[in-house]
């Protein structure tokens, strides 16, 4: 006979602001967290790590668009003798509350649980000992698990078996090759409850920058690991076969992965020489079209959307955060080189730098719409992140910084800032999606999709997608989805349950409104996409942004000038230049 070792690996998602676990019918991607954690345990079922006679019976919940029910699951356990794992996976510091609300009543039932991801990986990697939240996770019993689980779920999983958990597993020191490592997958069936049937791979790991708000080069390193031509080919076939062929590449920064060629050539190879169909998202940085091939091979490869970490275009706010591989003077040509092979950009943009204030945010943003040709411009808060360098600092220091980490989502401000209250800068990120994503403005994103080649449609579905989901669900769009869904039950501890009679009513109510003005809000922008889309002479159309580069651009462009900063970047582009080229 065999026994079966239950294994249910959980990706928490995290509580809105009237504490409500957020949850759609529809969310974004699959988490490639849980898609990893999924592949291993595979693997690990097929190696027989149990011994012959226990097999693995591995389940994969997704909070963003599945409902957690603690109680079946406790009962499971209950019935199987206790004899499995539920694993928290990929736990950010915005989900961490929620992750222990998860594990407290499976630890009360003595259901063996196990908790890795940013969070815990990265106070361990940036603070001298273990912090209070840490501790509270270990005071429940959970298993601490900090690190890459590549060549450690084996131990993980026998200690499981063994009744034996240890109280942390730390392998921050002992960072290990992806290559030849089983990749990520998750069965077609969980992919379905995303939209657009995308699905996610690392291709490689680590980014060389030094970004003092980033906690992946604290998490995965500054050195290039990545996964081989044959890894990436093997994935993407065995997701073809059930159906799937759309991937976002989450590397931090697929430009610097060291083999991004032989990938992008193996992966041209499937598309040209086999027809296979695949499309890709990637994450970039703003000096990739410096690197010869990189964006042709790219739109070869199928790239069709590329996420950039802009961040500011004031050159001492990106001094600030050591963003010292941003160059405001190779933003346009970069953009454009993006925008000439019909990719759709993406850009973080991030608000709350030292010398940022609510005018200069305003008047940045209408320097980026009328000069920089992006498509879709994203806002998130300067927070430090548990795990970065800026957390690292501040709790050094003794700076104050909100004790909820249910708000370090990018989405609230979390500590002081010197140049404005926290009403003003929470006012100034919720006017600034209003700003960018202005009616006017949006008009202008669809006409210079149009003149240069992009899917009209593609940019209508994202400009709906970005430029409602703050102002009417209230969250960050990368948070969103399709028809949110709010449980009664499942609020954060210490908030009333509300009565069914006063919820469900209200819910309804609130859904419908939603979905009235979303509707509303698509059939005016649809309008003026088929208006322009009629217009014979769309091809023609051009506006500062789409301008070719010109050699005199540093004298009239805004982008150059708004600052003394400014043009001391471009003085100092102009005496690199020299240096280089021998004329300025």
């Amino acid at each position: 006979m065999t026994r079966r070792f239950l294994l249910v690996l959980i990706k928490p998602s995290h509580y809105d602001d009237d504490g409500y676990v957020i949850r759609w019918r529809r969310s974004m991607i699959p988490s490639n967290s849980l898609a990893s954690l999924y592949g291993l345990a595979a693997d690990c079922d097929a190696r027989n790590v149990l011994g012959a006679d226990v097999t693995l019976d591995i389940r994969a919940i997704d909070e963003t668009n599945t409902r957690v029910r603690v109680g079946e699951i406790i009962e499971e356990f209950r019935q199987n003798g206790q004899f499995g794992l539920v694993g928290l996976v990929g736990v950010q510091s915005n989900q961490y509350p929620r992750a222990l609300d998860l594990a407290r009543p499976l630890r009360a039932a003595g259901v063996p649980v196990a908790m890795g991801g940013f969070h815990v990986s990265g106070c361990l990697a940036m603070l001298p000992d273990l912090q209070v939240d840490l501790q509270l996770a270990l005071d429940l019993g959970i298993s601490l698990f900090a690190g890459e689980a590549e060549e450690r779920l084996d131990r993980v999983l026998q200690d499981a078996a063994a009744g034996t958990l240890q109280p942390l597993y730390n392998y921050m020191n002992e960072l290990p090759s992806v290559e030849g490592t089983p990749p990520p997958f998750l069965p077609a069936g969980y992919v379905a409850r995303t939209l657009g049937g995308n699905t996610s791979f690392d291709a490689g790991r680590g980014c060389p920058f030094q970004c003092s708000f980033c906690t992946i080069i604290n998490v995965q390193g500054r050195k290039s690991r990545r996964r081989s031509p044959d890894d990436v080919e093997k994935l993407i076939r065995e997701n073809l076969a059930q159906g799937i062929h759309n991937y976002f590449i989450t590397d931090d920064n697929f430009a610097r992965n060291k083999d991004w060629e032989v990938i992008l050539d193996r992966i041209i190879a499937l598309r040209e020489r086999e027809g296979l169909k695949i499309g890709l998202m990637i994450q970039v940085d703003t000096l990739c079209h410096k690197i010869p091939n990189f964006i042709a091979k790219c739109k070869r490869a199928g790239v069709s959307r590329v996420f950039i970490g802009l961040e500011n275009i004031n050159p001492d706010n990106l001094m600030a955060a050591k963003k010292r591989q941003n160059k405001i003077t190779e933003y346009r040509k970069m953009l454009l080189d993006w925008k000439h092979e019909g990719i759709i950009t993406y850009a973080g943009y991030i608000l709350g730098f030292p010398n940022d204030t609510p005018e200069s945010i305003r008047r940045d943003i209408g320097i980026i719409q009328r000069e920089l040709p992006l498509d879709i411009l994203e806002f998130f808060f300067l927070t430090p992140l548990p795990g970065s360098e800026d957390h690292q600092t501040l709790h050094r220091k003794g700076i104050a910084m909100d004790g909820d980490l249910n708000k370090y989502d990018l989405e609230h401000a979390v500590t002081a800032h010197s140049r404005m209250s926290q009403a003003e800068w929470e006012g100034i990120y919720r006017e600034a999606w209003r700003l960018f994503y202005s009616p006017e403005h949006m008009v202008t994103i669809l006409r210079r999709a149009a003149a240069t080649g992009v899917k009209t449609t593609s940019i209508m579905k994202l400009l709906m997608w970005f430029s409602t989901s703050v102002d009417v669900e209230h969250v960050h769009p990368l948070q969103g989805g399709v028809i949110r869904f709010k449980d009664r039950l499942d609020r954060r501890p210490g908030l009333p349950i509300e009565p069914a009679w006063r919820f469900y009513p209200r819910h309804a109510a609130e859904t419908v409104a939603k979905s009235a003005k979303l509707l509303w809000l698509l059939g005016k922008l649809e309008w003026q996409r088929r208006r322009i889309e009629k217009d014979p002479a769309r091809k023609a159309y051009m506006d500062a942004a789409l301008m070719p580069v010109a050699g005199d651009e540093t004298e009239t462009l805004e982008i150059f000038n708004q600052s003394e900063a400014a043009r001391g970047a471009v003085r100092h582009a102009q005496h690199i230049d020299v240096l280089t080229h021998g004329t300025a």
